[in-house]
């Protein structure tokens, strides 16, 4: 069974949104990502920033980036559920964690903090769904 079609025979909640917006959303959220998590590098190179300031953000990309394989390449609803739990606990700290010397990028970020946030929800609610 196809990847697609194995997300297609999941319950999902009514409120789930349709399978084509998930692509435009995490384009412009990945064009965000990319211009303020660049920045922040740039911060942590020029040493305007400590490490532990840039580490929620590399957690980030890497919870996030592992999202896709856990959830669609192991079929598994339950660690795709800890992985975005992740995804959302490394987004808050690298927010709190930047906002002192870059507020604008704490800023920028708050489409994607809304996005995780339903996201978060949205595989908590397959995942009990579908247990």
């Amino acid at each position: 069974m196809k990847t697609y079609e194995w997300y297609q025979t999941l319950i999902k909640p009514s409120w789930a949104p349709p399978a084509w917006l998930f692509g435009p959303v995490w384009t412009v959220l990945y064009v965000l990502i990319a211009a303020s998590y660049g920045y922040v590098g740039y911060l942590y190179f020029t040493k305007k920033i400590s490490f532990i300031v840039l580490l929620p953000f590399l957690l980030n990309l890497i919870f996030n980036l592992i999202f896709t394989p856990i959830q669609f390449g192991l079929r598994s609803n339950l660690l795709a559920a800890v992985d975005i739990l992740l995804v959302l606990s490394t987004l808050v700290w690298a927010l709190l964690a930047i906002y002192p010397f870059a507020k604008w990028v704490a800023f920028i970020n708050g489409p994607y903090l809304l996005w995780v946030c339903f996201a978060t929800v949205l595989q908590l609610t397959v995942t009990f769904l579908n247990w």
